[in-house]
């Protein structure tokens, strides 16, 4: 159980530190945890959103909802996405990408990839019905996070002196792996029952995960807690995208 709550003390601001008391080994495996953590965060948002889109329109419903994610997750993956483009969009080798989003200061690529996520999340959200963007964001959050995740078992850490929070994380277990892949497919249970044929829309993710895998093994040897938050939140916007778009292909939309 303090391996969980270690999870939910590090990805989200629940104060559950306050508590219990967490070792510090505890926070080794919280990775295995993170799309449990999806669980509360998409699961909440998507509460919000569908309450919110029943009494104002879906464009300020989302994007309240959004906030509210926020709010519960500190921005924490949208500040490692800040820096993965600051440093892949200015870095020129290894040593200058990492360099560069170790800064804490934010570059004009880390702003851009920003603007470019929020304005595609909210309009991808913002055209679908109140319940299917509810069901999609559920669905899409904890299955991100498992994709994500996988970077700790396939890439080496790109820092030989260590990650900044100064946590490692370590290669999962095949039972871990198994708990993780768990976690983060239960949530696609809903949107296989909104649409048998929406289930493909994992493969948006996973088509990111490889290219984004294989990015970073190529210019950064590895992987960082930036790359992991980034990856997160790419995943994200290509399941939702491709949960649109496989509506499209099938007049649905």
């Amino acid at each position: 159980m303090k391996r969980i709550a270690a999870a939910f003390i590090l990805f989200t601001r629940l104060p559950i530190w306050k508590f219990v008391d967490i070792p510090e080994k505890a926070y080794s495996t919280t990775v295995v945890f993170w799309p449990l953590t999806g669980w509360i965060t998409g699961g909440c948002t998507a509460i919000l959103l569908y309450l919110l889109a029943m009494a104002i329109p879906m464009m300020p419903a989302v994007a309240t909802a959004i906030i509210f994610k926020l709010l519960l997750t500190g921005a924490l993956h949208e500040d490692g996405l800040a820096d993965f483009c600051d440093g892949f969009g200015g870095g020129r080798d290894r040593e200058g990408i990492l360099r560069i989003m170790k800064d804490s200061h934010i570059g004009t690529y880390g702003v851009i990839g920003l603007i470019c996520h929020y304005i595609l999340v909210v309009g991808l959200l913002s055209s679908l019905s109140p319940l299917l963007a509810a069901t999609s964001i559920l669905a899409a959050d904890p299955f991100a996070k498992f994709c994500a995740s996988q970077l700790t078992n396939y890439l080496p850490y790109a820092r030989p002196e260590g990650a900044k929070n100064k946590i490692s994380y370590s290669k999962m277990t095949l039972w871990q792996f198994m708990l993780n892949l768990a976690f983060g497919g239960i949530t696609l249970i809903p949107l296989g029952l909104a649409g048998p044929g929406l289930l493909l829309s994992i493969i948006f993710p996973t088509i990111s995960l490889i290219v984004l895998m294989r990015m970073m093994k190529c210019r950064i040897c590895g992987y960082t807690g930036d790359c992991c938050g980034a990856t997160y939140l790419i995943c994200e916007d290509s399941m939702i995208f491709g949960i649109i778009l496989i509506l499209g292909l099938c007049n649905l939309y």
